[in-house]
């Protein structure tokens, strides 16, 4: 009798230019949260990391892109914000994209493994 649960690959995608990576799951979560929240240090509490982790992570998107993919407006809470541009938005489009059409492509496999396991 087969008790366990069904199996599934899980594989984590990153986009590398030349030996630099540029983006991956940890960013397009990043990315996602600050477009959710308006703010760096929101986005930073949700995922339980640091606000310099953060802000270090989005120096390195902003860096890594002919467009920054997070545009900050200095001034508080008040004035102050952070909003992904539209090049931002369409990197994490692209990803999120690459992560469904890699999920829909292995689960023909995962389902092959599941028939072969105990």
């Amino acid at each position: 009798m087969k008790t366990s649960a069904a199996t599934a690959i899980v594989s984590k995608h990153y986009v590398r230019r030349g030996r630099a990576y540029v983006f991956g799951p940890g960013k397009a979560d990043l990315l996602e949260r600050i477009q959710k929240t308006g703010s760096i240090a929101a986005a930073a509490k949700e995922m339980e990391m640091s606000y310099m982790r953060a802000w270090q992570l989005v120096k390195g998107m902003n860096r890594g892109w002919r467009e920054p993919l997070v545009i900050t407006t200095r001034g508080g809470a008040k004035r102050g914000g952070t909003a992904i541009s539209a090049t931002g938005k369409e990197v994490l489009r692209l990803y999120r994209k690459l992560e469904t059409a890699a999920d829909q492509a292995t689960a023909a496999t995962a389902t092959n493994f599941d028939a072969l396991l105990k």
